[in-house]
């Protein structure tokens, strides 16, 4: 089962998962900074933004598991 799906909101999981920030840089999101992190989902920043969303959420997934 995912740990960060594309409902989990941009800034709570940076927060409790920091080393996702890498993979926002990867997919060239820089979602963190934005004002609309505050209130986005990942799902929502990615789509406006053209990106994969289930791609993104897989690596940030890796990430999060790798990093346990």
């Amino acid at each position: 089962m995912d740990i960060i799906t594309k409902d989990t909101g941009i800034i709570d999981a940076v927060q409790q998962h920091p080393e996702i920030l890498e993979v926002f840089a990867k997919y060239g999101l820089g979602c963190v900074g934005c004002m609309a992190a505050h209130y986005e989902t990942i799902g929502q920043g990615a789509g406006a933004h053209g990106i994969d969303v289930e791609a993104l959420i897989a690596d940030i997934n890796k990430a999060v598991t790798a990093a346990k």
